[in-house]
């Protein structure tokens, strides 16, 4: 009898969804619009940001109780389209592929400002050419091209940034801001009578110029809603997802406040008020302030800082962008073309490639400020919609379990869609060119809709509305767990698993890893499935024939060892048995990627598995020096040789002409080991002489078939993952080799769930 299914790997926990969105919030919106916010309100900017805060607050309530009630990828097109799923859901999702397109071209166009920030700084001879050359734009908008264009091509190749860096992106982007705030308020609180007069008048241009700068810099704000897009990859979504996206706001929010007080507070200007100077300044007012209060490397500081923002931000919303419209071809409401994977990158090649010539179309012919409120006009309109979505999905699917509720429900929520609305409608008092670009574009898209894609959407598959979590009653009992990679080795690895899974009664489960695209949703690796279920195929026919019972499962991971981690910890391993090829191409990693990180981190025992060219295992040679992980490895060596008929060679290595007392010594713990081997197995005694342990293990294991060992205890800190000893034998024997590591979690793991 044989089970399958098919399951999400969730590999990010708080801290990384957290990095998530404030990694996306903190981007180039904060270093190219805080001039620009300055120049039209004053002072006020102040409170411009702290209410652009609070209106966002109301739309986190919203994303935070549908992210973690439906964790289905996507974010908010995939909120509205099951919530409204004819041409209202297709407008959501249109406006998003648009919004998150012209954010691009923000990203790009900041990126171009503070590259030519840094030459004019350091390099004036270079760069006075070059403008008066090609004048005061052109060179913006080749270096706008070059970058769009790179990034591009980067999200066609395949290119990634792993999870690791990216938080170290991000940490390094509040440090630079953190430094710029630290020197600001030294400055400040040095004179504080002459900062506060900064602030005076605090309305300088009444209060219709707070509502413009909301307007403008609205887009500042977008980002947190990215955790939602990846919510089939977060771990424990209805608790982290809410969490991470009100501490990503809150971090977010404050980082916004101190910029704009010490950047109005700490400026001197010699001419004018601070808000005048940094609004004259534009998109590069950041750099102009640090010129002012921080030491020689301030300016080079923060232009690292602007540049750092921006490329991260470009590279995210380029992702986010042809997601969205990945996504909406899936659905049958974009050309099917544009849901085309390439077939050796496995990237929405197509997808990229259309977002990035709108991408370029957008920063190449619209002004900044055009193109920032175009952005913050139609998130605005998207997050209403998402509000509204709240609302209908309480009527229409009220048994979705929602761990996470919108407090004060419904006035929250409605709260939201007025506020949103009106900020979205004030727009076109000040910047009429975003409602008319943002119109023309919703009206395209309608024409589009109800011309060619509602007849075919129709036909589309439904909408599912997914709980966050199995019922607890359908855990699974512990069990064996087998991650098969090589089908050259399926039935041995199996073969060794069986006899532990019966010794100990466990289930057995063999499991196999789609690892999906960074740049895909993670339930888009179903695409890929087909290529590995010929493993579990395999492994089910090995089941049959032997009339063993075996589930198999299929996880899709955006990386490998996370697959095989998430798997070990939902199918509640016991135990976990792995292959190895038995050599590694770089110093950096002792087995591999894959293998080193999952020894590091299994919930659970450990075997790792060397299969040499000769797969007859009748003679065991069994070294110890005593410890857990050796008691471990005779009682697997117990359950192995019964099932086999092995015979076994108990050894010990003294050294090279070792004395009597030596080998009486080594005598002793040969006995002490046959201790833990089944009596009526048949064992015999051997002394090794050699230079070092590994060595005489290695020498000695030519006369094997099989060498199993125990995982050596290192040092705190000690490079070695399993120990010195069995990792040069697993490396240099000719033998097969089978390590085998005790969770040492265990009890601790135990004390935990006793506690509740």
């Amino acid at each position: 009898m044989a089970s399958n299914e098919v399951t999400f790997a969730r590999d990010l926990g708080l801290f990384e969804a957290t990095m998530i969105g404030v990694g996306a919030m903190i981007g180039a919106g904060i270093f190219v619009l805080t001039g620009i916010a300055a120049g039209v309100s004053g002072p006020a900017s102040i409170l411009a940001f702290a209410l652009n805060g609070a209106v966002t607050l109301l739309t986190a309530f919203a994303y935070a109780e549908l992210a973690s009630a439906i964790p289905r990828a996507g974010g908010g097109y995939s909120f509205v389209r099951m919530a409204f799923p004819g041409a209202l859901g297709f407008t959501a999702g249109w406006m998003l592929w648009f919004a998150y397109t012209v954010a691009c071209s923000l990203y790009a166009l900041g990126f171009a400002g503070y590259f030519w920030e840094f030459f004019h700084k350091y390099f004036p001879g270079l760069t006075a050419p070059v403008f008066g050359l090609m004048g005061q734009h052109a060179p913006v908008l080749v270096v706008t091209l070059l970058v769009a264009a790179a990034f591009i091509r980067l999200n066609a190749r395949g290119a990634e940034v792993t999870g690791k860096a990216e938080n170290w992106l991000t940490l390094t982007k509040l440090a630079v801001l953190g430094i710029f705030v630290l020197y600001g308020l030294k400055k400040v609180f040095g004179a504080p009578d002459a900062a506060m007069d900064h602030f005076t008048p605090f309305f300088p241009m009444g209060g219709g110029g707070v509502i413009v700068a909301m307007g403008l810099t609205f887009i500042a704000f977008e980002g947190y809603d990215l955790i939602a897009t990846v919510a089939e990859e977060i771990k424990e979504p209805e608790k982290n997802i809410p969490r991470a996206t009100f501490i990503a706001l809150a971090v977010t929010v404050v980082m916004y406040l101190l910029i704009l007080f010490v950047s109005l507070g700490a400026l001197t200007p010699a001419h004018g008020t601070s808000w005048q100077f940094l609004g004259e300044y534009g998109e590069t007012a950041i750099v102009r302030a640090a010129e002012d209060f921080m030491p020689a490397f301030g300016v080079a500081l923060i232009v690292f800082g602007g540049l750092l923002s921006t490329t991260s931000a470009l590279n995210a919303t380029v992702m986010a962008s042809s997601r969205v419209a990945f996504s909406m071809a899936r659905d049958n409401w974009l050309p099917r073309e544009m849901a085309t994977i390439h077939p050796q990158r496995r990237t929405p090649h197509v997808a990229i490639v259309v977002t990035g010539v709108l991408l370029l179309a957008m920063a190449l012919t619209l002004p900044i400020e055009a193109v920032g409120s175009a952005a913050s006009l139609i998130f605005l309109l998207t997050f209403a919609l998402v509000n509204l979505s709240v609302i209908a999905l309480r009527r229409k699917a009220p048994e979705i379990p929602r761990r996470y509720r919108v407090p004060f429900y419904p006035f929250t929520p409605i709260l939201g869609i007025v506020l949103n609305v009106f900020l979205a409608l004030y727009q076109f008092t000040f910047q009429p060119l975003a409602w008319y670009v943002t119109a023309g574009w919703i009206v395209l898209g309608l024409l589009v809709y109800f011309a060619h894609f509602e007849k075919l959407a129709a036909g589309a598959e439904p909408q599912v509305l997914i709980p966050s979590e199995r019922p607890l009653e359908e855990a699974p009992g512990l069990s064996v767990v087998v991650p098969l990679h090589n089908p050259d080795n399926v039935e041995t690895l199996l073969d060794f698993a069986w006899p532990i899974a019966r010794l100990r009664g466990r289930r057995l489960v063999a499991v196999t890893v789609v690892e999906v695209p960074r740049q895909l949703p993670i339930y888009q690796g179903m695409r890929f499935v087909q290529h590995r279920e010929g493993l579990l195929r395999r492994a089910r026919e090995w089941a049959a024939d032997r009339g063993v019972e075996l589930a198999t499962d299929i996880a899709l991971a955006h990386n490998v060892q996370q697959g095989v981690l998430s798997v070990a910890e939902r199918q509640q391993a016991d135990v976990l048995l792995m292959g190895w090829k038995g050599f590694t191409n770089t110093r950096e990693r002792i087995f591999g990627e894959v293998t080193d990180q999952v020894i590091r981190h299994a919930p659970c025992d450990l075997m790792v598995l060397k299969i040499a060219e000769q797969k007859q295992f009748r003679r065991v040679l069994f070294p110890t020096a005593g410890g857990p992980h050796a008691r471990l490895a005779a009682e697997l060596l117990n359950a192995l040789a019964e099932a086999w008929g092995m015979t076994v060679t108990a050894t010990y290595v003294v050294p090279l002409g070792a004395s009597v007392q030596q080998r009486r010594e080594a005598e002793q713990w040969i006995d002490k080991t046959l201790t833990l081997v089944d009596p009526t197995l048949p064992v015999e005694r051997k002394l090794v002489e050699g230079n070092t342990a590994a060595g005489g293990i290695t020498r000695a294991s030519l006369d094997a078939d099989l060498v199993i060992i125990g995982a050596a205890k290192e040092p705190l800190f000690h490079k070695m993952l399993l120990g010195e000893i069995p990792e040069k034998v697993a490396r240099y024997s000719p033998a097969s080799v089978l390590v085998v590591k005790r969770y040492e979690g265990i009890a601790r793991s135990l004390i935990k769930e006793l506690m509740g």
